[in-house]
């Protein structure tokens, strides 16, 4: 086992070396002035970027957004730096580390480097790109001459001919004394340094980050200026990259979208594509791999029931209830469908994702021509989503529709969101079977497993009062229970019912 995954490394090294081969092609008639003038004008400060262009296309091949570049500029020209790049997957914040610390290298901006991360072994692969660049880059051959320095020249470690060192180092390892003939370290990176295990016990997060402040970052020389460069996402509350945030003199947060649920990136990570990867994988995975959202699950709901549903026409009444969210992308909407039967509630059908208005609305129909007439439905929307926008998309539906649907807001005076989803609602779905307590809340077994659902469980799991996690699910989920109960012992005549068409065959 151990000899195929060997193997299967060996060739993705082979393979990137041949990118960076094919990559890296250089003019061999370009004349030797010609050369030095276009080397002159890529080293001029301000020109970093058509600097990385030029040597590395084989990363440079997406137009880099304004924060890439300004994080760049930050890195090269302060060289007392210390910052935090808790970038998203997928934002190359280890491949525009590099470029830059090479260009640092080059240019005798850095002597002594040091490669930090979870392990040794991960330490090494974080150094690999560097001296396969040195080794097989031709145009910082051609511009810079050939580095390899076959006297100090390993896996783990390094000096390249222009002078500059290279030390990978793993989590707990000495690198007291590390140093380039006078030179202590004067860049640390830090890429990767949390692991998921780790972050479980707070008593290692502490000890690893005592041996980074006293073995690591004490190396430096106090009159020579050293730069700390951390990688990585933020994968715990309690980690590592957080404490690094608390001390940092720059920290930058980027999620794979922004606020309003566009692309951070969009030259390289498209919308489609944003969808197509974040739908093969949990909420809970989503929001701590690309959105910087470390989740704890289970503080206060630890887990959802699920059962088979009644025939519809054993409820009494059904209470589908829309939470629209605030933004236009960056939140969930939700939409749900809600009887009580005898004395539990039961959450029939569930839709939960990131949609546009009139998705969200359609969603509205769809369970109203589900329902079928089977039994009456009462249609409400959180208030203050009666706007005139709102109103006007509910025209357009009601005209594709071809009948008219107007959800009726619930305009009560709510208190504080967590409040209202944990004390309404965690009692109902409380299971104590030693203290004979039973669920009362139950949603739709058929409905396990969808998109929807999927993201609705996420978001109940998530809940606690200091998580960033959505809540328009369980929002909505609360918010209809609340409708169903005031129905209960309310006034009819306020509410709103939706009856079939009398020529169902329209539809």
């Amino acid at each position: 086992m151990a000899l195929a995954e060997d193997r299967k490394a060996l060739d993705k090294w082979d393979e990137y070396v041949k990118s960076l081969l094919r990559a890296t092609v250089i003019d061999v008639n370009e004349s030797e002035a010609d050369k030095l003038k276009r080397k002159e004008d890529l080293e001029k400060k301000g020109n970093e970027e058509k600097w990385f262009k030029y040597y590395f296309p084989n990363y440079y091949y997406a137009e880099p957004m304004p924060w890439h570049k300004a994080a760049s500029r930050r890195a090269i020209y302060n060289s007392e730096w210390y910052e935090v790049r808790a970038w998203s997957r997928e934002l190359a914040k280890s491949a525009r580390t590099m470029m830059e610390t090479i260009y640092q290298a080059l240019t005798g901006l850095k002597k002594s480097i040091l490669l930090i991360s979870s392990s040794e072994t991960a330490a090494i692969n974080l150094l690999k790109p560097y001296k396969l660049n040195f080794e097989n880059n031709q145009r910082i051959i051609n511009d810079y001459g050939k580095q390899e320095n076959f006297g100090d020249w390993s896996e783990k470690q390094f000096i390249i001919k222009k002078g500059c060192s290279f030390l990978a180092i793993g989590a707990g390892q000495s690198p007291r004394g590390s140093r380039n003939e006078e030179v202590r370290p004067d860049k640390v990176i830090m890429d990767d340094f949390d692991t998921d295990e780790e972050c479980r016990n707070p008593d290692t997060i502490d000890k690893k980050w005592d041996w980074f402040e006293q073995a690591v970052y004490a190396t430096r020389s106090i009159s020579n200026p050293m730069q700390v460069i951390f990688c990585g996402n933020i994968i715990a509350e309690n980690c590592c990259i957080n404490k690094a945030i608390k001390m940092a003199d720059y920290f930058e947060i980027i999620n794979i979208r922004d606020k309003d649920g566009n692309s951070t990136w969009p030259n390289k990570n498209t919308e489609p594509l944003i969808d197509r990867v974040l739908s093969k994988i949990s909420y809970v995975s989503q929001q701590k791999e690309y959105y910087n959202n470390p989740i704890t699950t289970g503080k206060v709901f630890k887990k959802l029931h699920y059962k088979k549903i009644r025939p519809l026409k054993e409820y009494k009444y059904l209470v589908a209830y829309t939470d629209p969210s605030y933004k236009k992308k960056g939140d969930f909407k939700a939409t749900v469908l809600i009887g009580r039967w005898k004395d539990e509630y039961h959450v029939i059908r569930v839709f939960c994702d990131q949609v546009s208005t009139a998705q969200m609305i359609d969603w509205n129909y769809e369970i109203y021509k589900w329902v079928n007439g089977q039994v009456p439905v009462y249609f409400y929307i959180e208030w203050p989503w009666i706007d005139e926008m709102f109103i006007q998309e509910l025209a357009q539906s009601n005209a594709k529709h071809g009948f008219k649907l107007v959800p009726k807001a619930d305009d009560r005076d709510k208190p504080d969101k967590y409040h209202r989803i944990e004390s309404n609602l965690e009692p109902l779905n409380r299971e104590d079977i030693e203290k004979n307590v039973i669920p009362r809340l139950y949603f739709n077994i058929d409905e396990k497993g969808t998109v929807h659902m999927d993201n609705m469980e996420g978001q109940f799991l998530a809940l606690s009062p200091t998580s960033r996690a959505h809540d328009d699910g369980p929002d909505a989920v609360e918010g209809g229970v609340w409708i169903v109960n005031n129905k209960a012992t309310g006034d009819l005549s306020k509410m709103q019912v939706i009856r079939p068409p009398r020529n169902p065959k329209r539809y």
